[in-house]
């Protein structure tokens, strides 16, 4: 089937940014996903149950709103009805997604927030990484949960209790940053907390540390 070309890019990019997930070490056999917002109020997101080396453009399920799929060659991920949810109500995301990385999966357990006590937090986050509460998986119950959680709150990524991480972003590359950036994190608060009692990074510090990342940091595009 001819695509349009940028829905046949987008498709391309989310192949190779599924395949960075086991890479990274965020999801282990046919687990976690990523969707992708297209220009339309429609979305892309990975087929359920594939193994990573078996994606490819056309295995990427296209979706309505709602997330029906409208494609039914495949069927699509069973968290496709959170994306759908995320994407209606945050018009500013463009991609979400969803890891069990182990690290952040372990905060998320023990339904504890991960608390701002590093630089690379602050200019990330904005702040602790928060958790959402528990909801089951298959409907919009999870989404509303990441919705109300992240709602007022900087952080582009969220804990599920006893579930795993959602990031969001604006771009497909940018929520799979929040989602590496949400594991190394953990991992490091996590160590610091078997030496002892990490110190805090005090809230004004940490808005500026936030204000020059996110406006500062990087190569200023012409």
């Amino acid at each position: 089937m001819e695509r349009p070309p940028a829905e046949q890019a987008l498709r391309e990019q989310l192949v190779q940014l599924h395949r960075a997930l086991p890479a990274l070490g965020l999801v282990v056999w046919t687990s976690g996903n990523l969707s992708a917002r297209l220009p339309s109020a429609e979305f892309l997101i990975k087929p359920s149950g594939l193994h990573f080396d078996q994606l490819g453009p056309e295995t990427m399920v296209r979706c309505a709103a709602d997330g029906r799929p409208l494609e039914t060659h495949l069927q699509p991920s069973s968290d496709t009805a959170t994306h759908a949810y995320i994407y209606r109500a945050l018009p500013e995301v463009g991609a979400i997604v969803h890891t069990h990385s182990p690290y952040a999966t372990a905060w998320a357990a023990v339904g504890r927030p991960i608390p701002c006590v590093l630089t690379a937090m602050a200019d990330e986050f904005g702040g602790e990484i928060p958790v959402a509460g528990f909801a089951v998986i298959g409907g919009e119950e999870i989404g509303e949960e990441v919705v109300r959680t992240l709602s007022g709150h900087r952080s582009p990524a969220v804990l599920l209790q006893n579930h795993g991480v959602f990031a969001l972003g604006k771009a497909p590359e940018a929520a799979l940053k929040a989602a590496v950036m949400c594991e190394d994190v953990a991992k490091t608060v996590w160590l610091a907390q078997q030496l002892g009692q990490p110190r805090p990074i005090a809230q004004a510090d940490i808005d500026r540390l936030y204000a020059r990342y996110q406006g500062v940091y990087g190569q200023r595009r012409p």
